[in-house]
Order: structure tokens, then sequence, then C-alpha cells
């Protein structure tokens, strides 16, 4: 384990972590047959090692790799290290652990699923291929395994010479047939997994909970408590008071049957001044609720979501520093119940709004994780963005990007921040420069954003050199002749 520690660094800070890894793998390589030596087998072999030793059958089904105990970050890009230098790894131990994964089902985190499903797309044998070998055997059946196989001008120079080396104990088809697959130990090769419809069952899912939550039937006396707290929060004038109304808040989510959204709803703790909302966000939360993840997010999106989502002047100091320390505690939460919401805002975000995501994002986040929340943000798939929120605020959030001013100004807060953006986030950034050159020609903002893309992000920039270059000459500001300097340079 010790020697694989210095790969594990890499993926989790570089910022071109697959081929900073393949380089490393490719200097450290050693081919000895010790187990702890550093080869592509051991890797595999460490990866998908059990957990947890066990012997009780139901155990051995349940148990986890080892890679699934990972951070949803290490595992998504040690998947995406494997897809990218695939040619020095067993295809099938490859096939193997991309299904594995994949038939986790609802548990993977998105960008792990992603990650594995490339991977199994570039191992695996597509379906004319498979057609073409007139053979009804599994996939992992028709695979040649060139990994275990002799070279073919190896192969020919024996059957034409004597042995090469003499001294060995068997021949050389004695000893691919010994050869023992490492990694597959307590798991079945065979995995009944049909990925596409996995996905969509997940979809699925995903969409009717956010279609049911809001819809839950509600009783009578849950109905009644409710509205009686929001004519207390109403009138209410001191904080001592504030605290006893929150335990009584979070008791009434708890003790009754109906969904967390629909309580919280009907009491509208949103429209509190400032400082009794920053009492309330501490006291919802005691800690004694770590089994229910989504009551930090229910939080968020009652009481904070809904000030900033109509915020048009500096936010207030008591309810920016709560908040802050709560995001601290819960970085899982803000992505979806806060940062989500107010980015997809219908009409933009304004510069108070920014300076209030700016800050979290500097303050609570790691940037790796930005990095994620940024990727997307950008991506195309709709289900990535998975926003929490209440009914009565769904209609002031949007699902694309509106590009503000103040969004340009955002984005190269967060370039600033030393986030490093994966290539199709990049990708993405360009084109949406590209859309916005002739509408932004005399912004700015638009121009400082742009030319911070170019300062941090230059190596990912080659290929856009030229359609960038003629959008930058479409603007005019005291930043283009900066820009196209740079621009000239790549």
């Amino acid at each position: 384990m010790e020697c694989w520690i210095p790969l594990f660094k890499i993926l989790l800070s570089s910022p071109c972590p697959e081929s900073e890894a393949s380089k490393w793998l490719q200097e450290n390589f050693n081919p000895s047959s010790n187990a702890t030596s550093i080869s592509t087998t051991s890797l595999l072999s460490l990866l998908t090692r059990p957990s947890v030793e066990s012997s009780s059958p139901q155990e051995k089904r349940n148990r986890i790799m080892w890679i699934q105990t990972l951070p949803n970050l290490v595992q998504a890009r040690i998947l995406s290290f494997l897809a990218y230098d695939h040619q020095r790894f067993c295809k099938r131990e490859l096939c193997k652990l991309a299904r594995i994964v994949l038939s986790e089902g609802k548990g993977v985190d998105f960008w792990v699923k992603r990650a594995a499903q490339q991977l199994l797309d570039i191992v695996s044998v597509s379906n004319y291929q498979w057609l073409s070998h007139l053979n009804l055997d599994s996939e992992e059946d028709n695979v040649d395994e060139e990994f275990y196989l002799m070279p073919d001008w190896l192969r020919d120079v024996a059957k034409e010479s004597e042995p090469m080396f003499p001294w060995l104990p068997m021949s050389p088809d004695q000893l691919s047939d010994r050869i023992h697959l490492s990694g597959s130990e307590g798991i079945e090769d065979d995995l009944p997994i049909d990925v596409e419809q996995s996905k969509q069952v997940q979809s699925d899912e995903e969409m009717l909970e956010i279609d049911v939550r809001f819809d839950d039937p509600i009783d009578a006396e849950v109905e009644k408590a409710a509205k009686s707290l929001k004519s207390r929060l109403v009138d209410i004038e001191s904080t001592s008071k504030a605290v006893d109304l929150a335990k009584e808040i979070r008791k009434l989510c708890f003790e009754s049957r109906t969904n967390y959204s629909v309580i919280l709803n009907l009491i509208e703790p949103w429209g509190v001044d400032d400082e009794i909302a920053a009492v309330l966000i501490s006291h919802l939360l005691d800690g004694s609720e770590a089994d229910k993840s989504d009551w930090a997010s229910h939080i968020l999106c009652s009481i904070v979501l809904p000030k900033f989502l109509v915020l048009n002047e500096p936010a207030s100091r008591v309810l920016v520093n709560a908040l802050i320390d709560y995001c601290k505690a819960h970085q899982g939460s803000v992505e979806c119940a806060l940062l989500f919401p107010l980015i997809l805002r219908n009409d933009g975000i304004n510069n108070p709004i920014c300076d209030v995501i700016t800050r979290i994002v500097k303050e609570c986040l790691h940037p790796a994780h930005v990095s994620a929340i940024c990727q997307k943000l950008l991506s195309k798939d709709k289900h990535a963005q998975g926003v929490i929120c209440l009914p009565s605020h769904r209609p002031l959030i949007g699902g694309e990007l509106v590009w503000t001013e103040s969004m340009f100004s955002l984005w190269q807060n967060i370039l600033n921040h030393n986030v490093h953006l994966m290539q199709d986030s990049v990708d993405q950034l360009v084109k949406l420069v590209c859309r916005n050159s002739d509408r932004y020609s005399k912004s700015l903002k638009f121009g400082n954003y742009v030319l911070c893309l170019v300062n941090k992000c230059a190596p990912l920039l080659k290929q856009h050199k030229v359609s960038l270059t003629v959008a930058v000459e479409n603007t005019d500001t005291l930043v283009t002749k900066s820009i196209l300097s740079k621009l000239s340079r790549l």
C-alpha cells in the first residue's frame, strides 16, 4: 500500500492527474512478481481487494472493494486514469471493475458513475464486434487476452528455434493457463447488469423523488401546528425565543411522517429578519441528525436560499457569518441546496449574489470540490444539476446558466481561487466566450474574465486558439490587446 501513496497524491491534487499518473507509473514500473511491487497487476489487485475480510456468505455478498472506500473525487480520478492508460492493464479486469462500480446503482456518485461508464465503453467489446466473431460466448470470453499472451514475434521465434529460456520449468502455454487473475477473489465473474437500463431506472427514481416530495399528504394536526409556528415566527422579537422555536420546528419535522419540504413550506421560515435567520440555521441542526443527511439541505433551502434569490443589495454580515460557519460543516448540502439554485437563477446572478457565492467558494469548499461543481454546471446532462428547493421557490430557478456580467465575475473569482478545471469544462467555457463576444464586446468584466481564463487555463486552450482569437478580436476593451498577445503565445 505504501508504494502507491505517491500515485494517489497525484490523483488527488494534480491539475492533470491522468497524464501525470501515467508518467509516474511508467517511471516506477517494476514487473517483479512480488505483491508489493509497482505494476499494473498489483494496482488492480489493490483496488479490487475486499475492504473487510469475512467468512460469512452474506457478508461476502455485501462487502465492497477497497476503491469504493475512497472519497468520490479519488474514485472518479482513478477510474479516469485507468481509462486513459487502459492499454497497460488487463481488459477483462478493467471491464469487471467498471461493471461492479456501476452495479451499485443509486448509491454511486455522479462523477464516479460517469468515469466507470467511460472506462467500460473503452475496454468492452461493442455489439458489432461481438457479432463479427460469430460466437455465442460471453463478452469476456470474446476478448482476446493479449495482456497475458506472448507477443507474436516471440511466439514465431519459439516455433523456429530452441527455447529462449531453457531453464523455464513449464511451457508458455502452461504458464498462461496457470496465471491467476488478481483482484477477483470473492467477486463473481458474471454480473448480469444492464448498465443502460440501470442508469434509466436511477434517473426515473431521482425525478420521482423530486415530483413526490411536494405533493405528500399532510395530517390536519401537523398542518395546524405548522401554521401556528408560522404565526409565532412573524411576531418573534428575541433570540432566546428563536432558539425555542427552532427546537419546536425540528421536533415537528422529525416526529411527523410528513416530508420536511411540506412542513417548512407551510412555516415559511424565510420570512424572518436576518438576525433571527442566523439563530435558526445555527440551532435547527444540533448534531443528533447525522442519519438525516437531507435535513441540512432543507435548512439551507428553506431559510437562506429564499432570501438570496431576491437579494438586490449586500447581504447582512450577521447572516453571512452564520452561513459560512454552517457551510464549512455541511459542504455536501451547500452544492444542491444553495449554490446550484443561486447560480441557475432565472434572471441570472447580480453583484450581491456573486459576492456571497464567492465567499462560500473561497472559505468553505476544497478547490477540487469546486471543480466538480463547475463541471456539473457546464455539463449537458440535466440530471447532473440536482437542485433542492421548496415548491414556492421553484419558479425562480431555471435549468441553464444565464450569462450576465456578474456571472463572468463569479467565474473569474473561481479561476483566481486556483480551481483547476477539467478539459470538458474549459471547452464549454470557450464556446460561451465565442457566443457572447459580440453581446459583451464593450464589457470590461467580460474582458477581464477572458484574460483570466487564458492565464489560468493556457495548457487546455491550445486547440481553441483560433476560435478564441476571432472572438476576442470582436471586443474593444482595455484588455483586448493583452488577451490577443497571450493567445499568440499559446
